[in-house]
């Protein structure tokens, strides 16, 4: 049995960004049920409090969408008994290794030519429309699981806003939650105890100028425009999202009413 979540949000001290899913309103006038799915940062440096309380959510499956690089750098997922734990990376850890520890090591001029002039919304941008179009097995495993057994769950990555923001916002479209709901969701990630923290390696100054804060911001924060781009290109490559749903990731009417069952009131 599901443990009825509280309504205010818990404050953990090594897990960033976490929250519980539920109220959000669909279409029909249902809304997400508490308690069944959650969404946060990565749970490598969860404390022994932080472990006592996600295993009190009652999970059964933990959805971590880091690459190895992220795992490499951040750790495991701490384990909670009886949780099921699927790693499913929604990003190549080649296209970023190198990048991140640029960006830890604080290389100005390098961070200047690949980030600035817009280039960083450009890259968010372009990370998104390709987990829309090259992730479909992913996803489609993601929401197939959630419609047969996989509830309560929760949705990670390392910041719990771009991987995590985006297979919770397909999750939610395949429930017909309301698209300004979600987008409201997604922009939750911004509020400061949420952000992700980034150290600078042992061998730079310990904080980063505020240049590099600047053009590391694009990366940090979640913009509208990021997940408005993610819509457009379910619109332009299957013509909307119910052709998304069940052409693109195979998830049938049958597999969707079976979805809202476990995650409607």
């Amino acid at each position: 049995m599901t443990q009825q979540i509280p309504s205010t949000e818990p404050e953990l001290a090594r897990v960033r960004n976490f929250r519980d899913v539920g109220g959000l309103p669909t279409a029909d006038g249902r809304r997400v049920r508490h308690g069944v799915l959650f969404r946060s940062g990565h749970l490598a440096h969860a404390t022994e409090e932080d472990a006592a309380f996600l295993a009190s959510l009652g999970l059964h499956t933990i959805f971590d969408f880091r690459n190895s690089a992220d795992q490499k750098l951040e750790g495991p997922d701490v384990e909670l008994p009886g949780v099921r734990n699927v790693n499913l990376p929604l990003s190549d850890p080649a296209d970023g290794a190198g990048f991140w520890k640029m960006v830890r090591d604080g290389e100005i001029e390098q961070l200047r030519e690949v980030l600035g002039d817009g280039k960083g919304a450009d890259r968010m941008i372009v990370s998104y429309r390709t987990i829309i179009t090259e992730r479909t097995a992913e996803h489609t495993r993601v929401l197939r699981s959630l419609a047969e057994d996989s509830v309560p769950a929760l949705m990670h990555c390392a910041a719990g806003k771009d991987r995590a923001g985006l297979s919770i916002a397909v999750t939610l479209l395949a429930l017909g939650v309301e698209r300004e709901a979600i987008v409201a969701d997604y922009l939750e990630s911004n509020a400061k105890h949420r952000r992700y923290k980034v150290y600078r390696s042992g061998s730079s100054s310990a904080g980063y100028s505020p240049e590099v804060m600047e053009l590391l911001s694009p990366l940090f924060e979640a913009r509208a425009e990021y997940l408005a781009a993610a819509f457009e290109t379910i619109e332009e490559t299957w013509g909307g999202v119910e052709a998304y749903l069940e052409q693109g990731l195979g998830v049938t009417p049958e597999i969707r009413e079976r979805l809202r069952g476990r995650l409607l009131d």
